[in-house]
């Protein structure tokens, strides 16, 4: 029973550390934009893909994230200054897309399957930000006052719930959508946008800052 409460517990830090960053509601429109005229069964197929890979990514992230950046010699401040850019562009090419532009035409599944992990699952979903979290929660897992079975249920738990949040709020997008409609999307979507960019300068700052901060103390 103390056991359970342990992977309960650790389990919750993981999510509420992750699931603000990742904010699959938010992005869920966003992604609605990028696949505007794919069909409803490739979009399917899509978000079956993007929840996939979000789960592998997160997952990887947490287990051997530091230990990658380690290896080819890169900070975490790096990571968030170059995923703070990428942001920053994407954010920004959504921004200046036309209301009126046409959909795309003749776009095959396996040419829309190409999208699946870049850009819709990084850095859309899991951008530089949710990358650092994760690695943060993998290498503070050892400071942690909880068992280490309920550590690695939590680190398997934690990814696994965040991507079925992100399966359930894209699967969903259509029907937002379709409350919305077509004014309102395209409202929705540019705030969305202009948030996605105020993401990514966030986070290029936070890495500009811990650089100079770095630099500052040599």
């Amino acid at each position: 029973m103390r056991l359970l409460a342990d992977i309960f517990a650790a389990t919750l830090l993981v999510v509420a550390a992750l699931f603000p960053i990742v904010n699959p509601l938010g992005s869920s429109v966003i992604f609605l934009g990028l696949t505007n005229g794919y069909t409803e069964a490739l979009r399917a197929s899509l978000v079956r893909r993007i929840s996939v890979n979000s789960f592998v990514l997160l997952l990887v992230s947490i287990l051997i994230g530091g230990k990658v950046l380690d290896f080819f010699g890169i900070s975490l401040p790096v990571v968030q200054v170059g995923g703070g850019l990428v942001v920053v562009a994407m954010g920004w090419s959504i921004l200046q897309q036309r209301d009126d532009a046409p959909p795309p035409a003749a776009l095959n599944p396996a040419e829309a399957s190409e999208r699946a992990f870049y850009p819709l699952t990084l850095p859309l979903t899991v951008g530089p930000g949710s990358i650092s979290v994760a690695v943060a929660l993998g290498a503070n897992t050892q400071h942690q006052a909880y068992p280490w079975p309920a550590q690695l249920a939590a680190l398997l738990l934690g990814p696994f719930l965040i991507a079925l949040s992100v399966f359930i709020s894209y699967s969903s997008a259509e029907r937002l959508s379709k409350l919305l409609g077509r004014t309102g999307l395209n409202v929705f979507i540019r705030l969305s946008a202009f948030i996605v960019l105020c993401i990514g300068i966030q986070i290029l700052w936070n890495g500009l800052a811990a650089l100079a901060h770095a630099a500052h103390f040599r």
